[in-house]
């Protein structure tokens, strides 16, 4: 199959899901559900018009950092800081706890291994999911949406780290230890500098170059993203924590009008090219037929299902309950509770290289991070439809 055919009918599936998206239906599917569904099935294990190879492969690791580089952009930690973000980091920590207990129950029925490889997958949120689905329904920057980006900040980046402390087989421990603080050092200062080096020749050197074909301002961005990405690999950690930090970095650095249209420009990319290529390239790459071919992985899907919701939605009703209206406490847990796809790729691919996670278990956790992020925004979207969008949920 050639990349021009290939591309041809994952662009379409693209185009398809928004308008798909708009028909009266009573129940309003995310796009990127739409996306993913219909890239199960235009993928080789439905119609067969597009394979999982090649340059869509090469162009799905690319755009699996691109969704978190737009992730890291959404990120103002002038919205999140203070209660939200410690809600946020106390709601992680029971999620680990929880994620323990219920691994430590699966290890017995039906013999799971690798508690900690299960555990990170099971306390993610995907925030590349959520940020696009609340942008589309306009609660982006409600209290209630803050609640749940900090939480999804948490799900993502916690997830993140301690894979690269706990999961690296490239560097000891301490000497990751060592390598995050000098991480987090560039690009602590590379946010400061970012924020205060706003002399008005270099703002107006971008407004001049925004508009000439050489586009410099947006192939900067990308450069640092690109920066960023190596480094993070260099260094021992998965690529898409350096992505998500450059994306932290030209978020701080594009807020307020001076910053608008390059920041319009890059979402322009990201969510007209990339984001296709990462939400349907998922569907392409799934193996529906492989779910029924083990009564075992049958099994253990709606079992890690249920787990994703318990583990990620479990804190809210746990530690919200001055925060958030009850009415919007169960659309918080489903949104919380929607796991990581990049992360839980990432993971399952690491144990699988490593012969650290048996097959059936890496397909159930994939099949169900799939199908939870079909179900809890498509049904958390439905409830907060339902009690009113200009509720902001959160209690005063």
């Amino acid at each position: 199959m050639t990349i021009g055919i290939a591309v041809f009918w994952l662009m379409a599936a693209a185009v398809a899901a928004p308008l798909l998206a708009k028909i009266p239906i009573g129940l309003r599917l995310p796009v990127v559900v739409l996306e993913i569904l219909l890239g199960v099935l235009i993928g080789p294990h439905a119609l067969d018009l597009v394979g999982f190879e090649g340059f869509i492969e090469s162009m799905f690791s690319l755009a699996m950092a691109a969704t978190l580089f737009m992730a890291g952009m959404e990120l103002d930690f002038e919205q999140i800081r203070g209660r939200p973000l410690t809600l946020a980091l106390g709601g992680w920590g029971v999620s680990l706890l929880l994620g323990l207990a219920a691994v430590a129950l699966l290890h017995a029925v039906p013999y799971v291994h690798t508690p900690m490889m299960v555990t990170l997958a099971l306390a993610t949120t995907g925030l590349g999911v959520l940020i696009p689905v609340f942008r589309d329904s306009g609660q982006l920057q409600t209290p209630f949406g803050r609640m749940v980006v900090a939480a999804g900040v948490l799900g993502e980046v916690g997830p993140i780290v301690a894979m690269s402390l706990l999961l690296s087989q490239r560097f000891s421990t301490w000497q990751e230890i060592g390598y995050l603080a000098v991480f987090l050092a560039i690009v602590g200062g590379a946010v400061a500098m970012g924020m205060g080096a706003r002399p008005p020749k270099l703002l107006a050197f971008v407004a001049r170059e925004m508009h000439a074909s050489a586009q410099l301002p947006v192939r900067l961005a990308l450069l640092v993203l690109a920066g960023l990405f190596v480094l993070a690999e260099e260094l021992g950690f998965e690529s898409i924590f350096g992505a998500f930090a450059a994306g932290m970095i030209i978020g701080q650095v594009t807020r307020g009008e001076e910053g608008r249209p390059l920041r319009a420009k890059l979402e322009a990319v990201t969510f007209g090219w990339f984001y296709p290529f990462f939400f349907v390239g998922t569907g392409i790459h799934f193996d529906i037929a492989a779910l029924g071919a083990d009564l075992r992985t049958l099994l253990l899907l709606p079992t890690f299902v249920l787990l994703f919701l318990l583990v990620r939605g479990a804190p809210v009703f746990l530690l919200y309950g001055n925060v958030v209206a009850p009415a919007h406490r169960l659309p918080f847990a489903l949104s919380s509770a929607v796991p990581s796809l990049s992360i839980i790729v990432v993971i399952t691919g690491i144990g699988l290289k490593s012969g650290a996670m048996d097959t059936d278990v890496a397909t159930a956790m994939v099949g169900a991070g799939l199908v939870s992020a079909l179900l809890f925004p498509t049904i958390a979207g439905a409830l907060l439809s339902r009690r009113g969008r200009d509720a902001a949920g959160a209690v005063p």
